[in-house]
């Protein structure tokens, strides 16, 4: 079986090198880096990186003190090199690009001056790093490597070359030429980065027995770079590296995934010696640990970064793509926290990053989406003020958790309250089944979603928001449902006849399965909103917050038993025409709000335009400063109007008759 890891030392001349090269970026191509096949480009760019990797790691064992060691391997070096410049030159053009091929053509020099290795090695990464911000290529995880699976992968992949411990001493090693590499090398493995064994992994080794394995899925590549780069890490490192990032240290230097997957062992060392490297073999082995510390703002930064490499490189689609996720998976999470400490902040940043996706889809000049990105970048920062760690003290992360929850369950009491009301009040208790059971399975449909956002998938901000989009249209519709019937109900003789014809039997199974569904609909959209802020919260309090965070739970579900209960103790006193009327108007003014939030949650998600106008913001109320937004609720106001119109027309009528 073909090793997985070799490094490169291919002893084969320049034609051939080249064309292996071409071989592998063309299986890369056909298996695709992330289940999709990458453009062409990609591959080029892709390929430029993957020789890169390889200088930096390899020219310093082949030439020291001015003197060539293996004149082959020095050869190879400078194909490397020389290949480097004529890819960076048919790859689109950047504003980047002028500088990219100096630097380029400058590591070709120094290669052909026999420099010293150390210097070439940061020449090499430098451009590399470069070559990777210019057009924006994956250079980490998507999500935080599953190592279990990594370790499988290597055990049917890999063992039969490199050896069950990494070694180099597989079965198949003896007959291989160049030998498979020892993971355990610490002097090798120091100067490789994530991405390096990554790029390995997926685009294979020119002239050796390691193929490009692309077929593997994206997340089973990273697994099984994460997998290899630890086994060499001793337990007691793993120990002390776990213990320095509990106590707060090393979050600067890996603040994601990134940088994480960027950064070489002895390059780590240099920066923050024995402590920092522990905590990076730490992480490595335990990546989930920097996912979890990664703040949602730090998200929005980095995939604002993103947006603009993309629009440099002239692909507006993908930059908007990314304007929507940083929003989505970043600043929104954080929305209702900072709604807490200065509402106005997280609205005009709201705004400004919304004006920043119409402004890629109306194709505005480079300099005016960096110029954009650079306000939204502003605001951040005076938000991350607001939101830093530690400055929400007790009381404010009580408050932050009693308003979070009672703000977003008081549609739901609203819309409960005003259903149950109605059978209590008319008798017919027949229905509470029903609308028990609707909010019973919304509250466990919330549970197995928090259990699978937490430990099984990722679900994206574009989901999130596609589902509480259409939950909210759809149980706007039911609403309106319901309360016209109830409004058909208001007048004596119409109830009198509804219940002579109704005596013996319960409500209509369209009715009583349209309140089971608005019941469900109406809880599970705020759970599904309420799961994702308090996810927020939780990390931003910290150990010391935490418990505040939960008494602001228990006082806002006391809030919202206690709206509840007044609800349904008040409203049942009302005679009975005056009762139809105002739970059919509640009902009609909750569709109005869900409509609302309902279209900009669809915009949020990019499926909707948005269209921004000078006009008052309240979400709580579901109004939203956006032309489709207000169009669709001045509509659904219309509806209402006409189905009050046509109701009385028809009691005219039958008062007539």
């Amino acid at each position: 079986m073909a090793s997985v890891f070799q490094i490169v030392r291919s002893r084969v001349a320049s034609p051939r090198l080249l064309a292996s090269l071409a071989l592998a970026a063309w299986l890369l191509g056909a298996a695709g880096l992330a289940g999709a096949a990458p453009s062409v480009d990609e591959e080029k760019a892709q390929t430029v990186v993957h020789m890169l990797d390889y200088v930096g790691v390899d020219y310093p064992q082949f030439v020291r003190d001015g003197k060539v060691l293996d004149a082959s391997e020095y050869e190879e070096q400078r194909e490397f090199a020389g290949q480097a410049i004529a890819l960076l030159q048919q790859l689109p053009t950047v504003a980047q690009t002028p500088a990219l091929l100096e630097q380029a053509r400058a590591l070709h020099a120094r290669i052909d001056a026999k420099a010293d290795g150390k210097e070439v090695s940061a020449l090499a990464d430098a451009l590399r790093a470069e070559v990777i911000r210019a057009y924006g290529l994956t250079v980490a995880p998507r999500q935080a490597p599953d190592l279990a699976a990594g370790a499988r992968l290597y055990a049917t992949q890999c063992a039969s070359c490199h050896g069950a411990g990494g070694r180099g001493d597989g079965a198949l090693a003896k007959d291989m030429e160049p030998p498979p590499s020892d993971f355990g090398d610490e002097g090798r493995m120091s100067v490789r980065s994530l991405y390096g064994l990554y790029n390995t992994i997926s685009l294979g080794v020119a002239g050796t027995s390691m193929r490009p394995f692309g077929e593997l899925p994206e997340a089973d590549r990273w697994a099984l770079a994460f997998f290899v780069d630890g086994v060499r890490s001793r337990p007691d490192v793993l120990a002390r590296g776990e213990a320095l990032w509990k106590q707060g240290q090393g979050k600067e230097a890996f603040p994601d995934l990134r940088a994480l997957v960027t950064a070489t062992p002895r390059d780590v060392a240099a920066r923050g010696g024995a402590d920092l490297a522990a905590i990076q073999a730490f992480l490595t082995a335990h990546p989930e640990a920097v996912q979890a510390a990664v703040s949602p703002l730090a998200r929005t930064r980095a995939g604002l970064d993103d947006v603009v490499q993309a629009y440099r490189a002239g692909d507006r689609e993908a930059a908007r793509r990314l304007a929507i996720g940083a929003y989505l998976e970043g600043f929104e999470l954080v929305e209702s926290s900072l709604d807490n400490v200065d509402a106005p902040l997280r609205a005009e940043t709201e705004r400004e990053m919304m004006a920043l996706r119409a402004a890629i889809s109306a194709g505005q000049p480079v300099q005016a989406i960096e110029d954009q990105v650079g306000r939204i970048r502003a605001l951040l920062d005076r938000a991350e003020e607001k939101l830093s760690a530690g400055n929400l003290s007790p009381g404010a992360a009580f408050v932050s958790a009693l308003l979070i929850l009672l703000r977003e369950g008081l549609e739901a009491i609203l819309v409960l309250s005003a259903i149950v009301a109605f059978v209590v009040k008319t008798g017919r208790r027949d229905a509470l089944p029903y609308i028990h059971a609707g909010w019973i399975g919304a509250m466990a449909l919330g549970l197995v979603t928090w259990v699978v956002a937490r430990y099984l998938l990722t679900i994206s901000g574009a989901n999130r928001e596609l589902t509480e989009g259409i939950t909210a249209l759809v149980a706007a519709v039911m609403l309106l449902y319901v309360g016209y019937w109830l409004h058909n109900k208001s007048n004596a003789r119409a109830w009198q006849a509804f219940i002579r014809d109704h005596v013996t039997t319960a409500l209509a199974r369209r009715t009583l399965w349209a309140m089971a569904g608005i019941s469900f609909l109406a809880v599970y959209r705020e759970l599904f909103e309420i799961i994702l802020f308090y996810e927020a919260l939780w990390v931003q309090v910290g150990p010391d917050g935490q418990q505040s965070v939960l008494g602001g739970i228990a006082a806002a579900i006391v809030l919202l038993a206690l709206i509840g209960w007044a609800i349904l103790k008040y409203s049942v006193r009302l005679p009975l025409g005056p009762f139809f009327v105002a739970t059919s108007g509640l009902l009609a003014f909750m569709a109005v709000v869900f409509v609302g939030n309902g279209i900009a949650a669809l915009q949020e998600a990019g499926v909707v335009d948005a269209t921004i106008v000078h006009f008052v913001s309240l979400p709580l109320l579901g109004i939203h400063a956006t032309v489709q937004g207000l169009s669709m609720q001045l509509l659904t106001l219309a509806l209402v109007v006409a189905g009050v119109l046509i109701g009385r027309r028809r009691m005219a009528r039958q008062a007539a008759g």
